[in-house]
């Protein structure tokens, strides 16, 4: 590719709407432009980078036998309300109606389509197993698409599923995964780390992330190094001890406008572990709307995905305060001391349920009670973990009281699902065993963000000129320029980038004439882009012995002979691909 046959430009100013380090040089380094919020054009430079990650995902999906297939990006509906998402998903899943009044789908994914193929493709043990993946381009209209190609609406995805007879054949298709993951991430230059994570609206038992670990993640995730813990937000336990105590008697104490924890703490002088904090939602649980009340200890906060997950409970919302009178209580001074029982669900924390004479709300304006007890005092109607990990508690892993968490940010660049048989059975996709008996299809659900783990890759490989990418994502191997200074120059150039191409060297040359790009110019926009290896042929250097020859990454050049550089080259290359595996 010549520089002057390019479409796209680059930009000498940070660009002021860019959020982050990758976002500013992917726009300045003319990768990618902006069509309207987390909708983007892809060009020259990115979408070279884009088909180079695809085809590291692609080699390594083949490696575990996967089969690449196309699947539609816009569905019928009725297709997704076979499995229910439709009705449980928010507006992030774009619904509309096609010139015959139907209702259709953008896909966000894809696991009623495959679900569908199944029914219609395989009907016995003697199919299984299989994978299938495709890379295509997917719609979510994110609510708040942020951090350029970070959270985006449109995009490109490698998405791949697993069919197994049995939960132990999606195991072994799983952990196969698992490790081509790491490959993969590897092989682009990318450092991630795995880790426990919920199923979400994916449904099924197990899922796991991958996390590239920075400081503008969105995701906050807990780590212990000691013990080797590390799981999301929204999973993430830790290890609770409780101190017995023997019950004491209830006790009414007037404390007036002492409504939050702070001011409890304050008027009791005791710290915020001594008292019950009664958080209410509403739910629907079953086919029933009811009042949510979750109760934790006041130095805790309830974790909103594990209650609505131990709760089973849908489209949850903070109860207002009409809503909790309606069932006897008391904004503030609320308890499940004479809460009303119908038409309300009850759950407890296990540090509420196993800690004695904590201090509780009246139900009762400017009143609360000394040493309310769970089990005596109220029932709950499920006791489970609800709170949320945070820094410096003990990892649930180990009995060590010095292995504890720490939480940093990351974002997803990949996750893993072992899904069971929930979409297989909405589709009737069953396979006759060995006895001749049909049972449900066993599914897992693979996904890499390609766009994602772009941005990503530029945000670890920079510096304060612009991009240093790996030479198995970066859009050409080689960078060459030409300070054109006289027509023989510009000949042995020319010979120069002929050469390199037909040497199978993946080359950009810099062919712009000083009237259109100065020398530092072009040597702004490489350091810019972010090529590998940089070749210079100039008067200068031809007069030392030959041209330059210059890593992104390091200051130094070497002058090499001109009939040397192929050969030198092809050692560089071979070098900066065999740093990616060490």
């Amino acid at each position: 590719m010549r520089f002057s046959n390019l479409f796209s430009r680059t930009l000498r100013e940070d660009q002021k709407d860019a959020d982050n380090t990758s976002y500013n040089f992917l726009l300045r380094a003319g990768y990618i432009r902006q069509l309207a919020s987390g909708i983007f054009s892809y060009l020259h430079f990115g979408q070279k980078s884009m088909k180079k990650i695809e085809q590291i995902i692609r080699e390594e999906m083949n490696n575990i036998n996967g089969d690449e297939i196309c699947m539609p990006v816009v569905h019928p509906a009725e297709i997704w309300q076979k499995t229910g998402r439709w009705y449980d998903i928010d507006a992030s899943l774009v619904r509309f109606k096609d010139r015959n009044d139907r209702d259709m789908v953008l896909a966000m994914t894809h696991e009623e389509v495959v679900a569908n193929l199944v029914s219609q493709e395989i009907d016995s043990y003697k199919n299984l197993p299989k994978m299938v993946y495709q890379i295509f381009t997917k719609f979510r209209d994110e609510a708040r698409s942020r951090g350029g190609l970070i959270r985006v609406r449109e995009f490109t995805m490698k998405d791949s599923y697993t069919l197994d007879t049995d939960q132990e054949g999606l195991q072994k298709q799983y952990d196969a995964h698992y490790e081509a993951y790491f490959t993969i991430f590897k092989r682009a230059g990318l450092p991630c780390i795995a880790i426990l994570s919920d199923t979400g609206m994916m449904g099924g038992q197990i899922a796991h992330e991958y996390m590239y670990v920075t400081p503008i993640g969105e995701d906050t995730i807990f780590i212990c190094e000691e013990s080797e813990y590390m799981a999301n937000k929204e999973v993430a336990t830790f290890r609770k001890t409780f101190e017995e105590q023997s019950p004491l008697p209830l006790e009414k104490v007037h404390t007036p406008e002492a409504k939050t924890i702070e001011d409890l703490k304050t008027f009791f002088g005791k710290p915020a572990e001594n008292f019950v904090k009664a958080v209410f939602f509403k739910g629907k649980v079953g086919e029933e709307e009811k009042l949510i009340l979750a109760l934790v200890r006041g130095d805790m906060e309830v974790n909103i995905n594990k209650l609505q997950k131990v709760g089973r409970i849908q489209n949850m919302i903070p109860a207002t305060n009409e809503e909790i009178g309606q069932k006897n209580g008391v904004a503030g001074f609320a308890s499940p001391i004479g809460l009303e029982k119908e038409g309300t669900l009850i759950i407890a924390d296990d540090f509420v349920a196993n800690s004695n004479n904590l201090i509780g709300g009246a139900n009762e304006k400017d009143f609360h009670v000394l040493n309310t007890c769970c089990g005596r005092d109220y029932e709950p109607d499920i006791v489970a973990d609800i709170v949320s990990a945070f820094d410096g508690a003990l990892s649930p892993n180990s009995d060590n009281p010095e292995h504890k968490l720490k939480s940093v940010r990351g974002i997803e660049i990949g996750n893993i699902f072992q899904l069971g048989t929930k979409y297989t059975k909405a589709f009737g996709a069953l396979f006759m065993d060995r006895d001749g008996v049909p049972k449900p299809i066993v599914m897992g659900s693979y996904g890499i963000g390609i766009g994602r783990m772009l941005a990503c890759i530029c945000e670890e490989h920079n510096d304060e000129k612009g991009l240093v990418l790996p030479i198995s994502v970066a859009p050409y191997h080689v960078h060459l320029i030409g300070v054109l200074d006289n027509p023989e120059i510009e000949e042995i150039a020319e010979t120069l980038y002929a050469n390199l191409k037909q040497n199978g060297i993946d080359v950009i040359y810099d062919n712009r004439g000083k009237k259109v790009a100065t020398p530092g110019v072009k040597f702004a926009d490489a350091d810019l882009i972010g090529i590998p290896i940089r070749v210079t042929i100039s008067k200068r250097s031809l007069l030392k012995g030959g041209v330059e020859l210059k890593l992104r990454k390091e200051k130094e050049f070497n002058i090499i002979p001109v009939d040397e550089i192929i050969n030198e080259i092809n050692q560089k290359i071979e070098f900066l691909y065999n740093e990616l595996k060490d």
